[in-house]
């Protein structure tokens, strides 16, 4: 039997009319960074989608570690196909981009500069005065997980720094809570390659989660969160930064209020509970992950997403042969609204700084409810045109 496997070398030697080549990781990795050419269809997609697929060309599979893809490339073979495995997978094929690079920050950073200054560079200082989230004489610990978002607010903070408008520090946190060798050094390398000077501590958070069957991605969030805190203020940070933008603010709203029947928000910055006298801040909460990836792709950048344990062995779409995310429902949700109302984004985003807090049956202030019934006999001027 001829081998199931093709290496990244086989795959530069072919020509783009020769083969399709599709990425079979779930859409909020492939959002992350894919093989350029390649089209996303999970496992799941792809079965529901083989009859679109065209046996004249070569049909080239990859996931993240080349396991769910090889699998499906022995069984489209027994099917009459000629389909193969990219050995190693978009982890493998992401170390090998880097033997090429060359020292070329300062053109990344003149992209924020000049190209992406009004959809990204504007609109972080915008979060940043708007919210005061940088103060004089702050330590801020830039926390840097890897992925597309993390990457960008690290250089969106190296040239506010340059303002000097305001006098801060930074520490660019990178917190390896059990990476695989191949994702660390993406991180590592990526790093280098934009030019962050990071500092990386070790932690064991996927040990301790990768058994629990309730929630491990909840679980393994609030420590991650715990950890960074805790390295931040041993370095002698007072805030954290994390990467959160606009595209994930409102997603949240609506995730609390059809999952979890509460209207709540992700707030721009909160005071720490736990660690006295640190605070968490999100200086893109107005950037769009649009505009991030469109910087992302003018730069021939590629990052990882999460790379969790679930992650790293392809599971995540085997679980229960869906999304397994109730985020992409929400993204996927709030496209389909957009076909027929383009404001959509910007109605919800602005609908947590309008709430009318006469016209709710109940709200929460400061863990204490209130209901509208104890002030009802109080307010005689209702209005009977509602």
């Amino acid at each position: 039997m001829k081998s199931i496997d093709l290496t990244i070398d086989q795959l530069k030697q072919l020509q783009e009319n020769e083969y399709q080549l599709i990425d079979m990781r779930d859409n909020i990795a492939y959002q992350h960074g894919y093989i350029p050419g390649a089209i996303n269809l999970s496992e799941c997609e792809f079965w529901n989608n083989i009859n679109q697929l065209d046996k004249s060309k070569k049909i080239i599979l990859y996931c993240m570690k080349g396991i769910i893809s090889k699998d499906v490339a022995i069984e489209l073979t027994e099917q009459g196909y000629e389909a193969y495995n990219l050995d190693g997978g978009y982890g493998k094929w992401l170390i090998d981009t880097f033997k090429k690079e060359e020292v070329r920050y300062k053109e990344i950073e003149k992209s924020i500069q000049k190209k992406y200054h009004k959809e990204i560079m504007s609109k972080f200082t915008k979060a940043v005065k708007e919210y005061e989230l940088v103060k004089e004489g702050d330590k801020i610990a830039v926390c840097i997980s890897g992925g597309k978002d993390s990457m960008l607010m690290a250089k969106l903070f190296q040239e506010l720094q340059r303002y000097k408008k305001v006098n801060f520090e930074l520490v660019f946190l990178v917190m390896d809570p059990g990476y695989n060798e191949t994702n660390r050094q993406v991180i590592e390398k990526n790093a280098k390659l934009l030019n962050i000077p990071i500092t990386v501590f070790e932690s064991t958070i996927f040990e301790a989660v990768y058994e629990v069957e309730k929630s491990p991605c909840y679980l393994c969030a609030r420590m991650r969160r715990g950890y960074l805190y805790s390295k931040a203020k041993e370095l002698g940070c007072n805030k954290i930064a994390l990467g959160h933008h606009y595209d994930d603010v409102i997603e949240t709203i609506l995730m609390g209020m059809m999952y979890g029947a509460q209207i709540q928000t992700m707030m721009p910055k909160l005071h720490s509970t736990n660690f006295e006298g640190m605070e968490l801040i999100r200086p893109m909460y107005l950037i769009r992950e649009e505009d991030i990836k469109s910087w992302r792709d003018y730069n021939d950048l590629h990052f990882i997403q999460c790379a969790c344990r679930f992650t790293d062995t392809c599971t995540t779409c085997r679980v229960d042969g869906s999304t397994g995310s109730k985020r992409v429902e929400i993204k996927n949700l709030i496209a389909k609204l957009k076909e027929t109302n383009p404001y959509i984004e910007g109605n919800i985003f602005r609908s947590v700084e309008n709430v009318n807090l006469s016209t709710v049956i109940a709200y929460k202030e400061q863990g204490v409810k209130h209901h509208f019934l104890e002030n009802y006999d109080k307010n005689l001027n209702g209005d009977d045109n509602e």
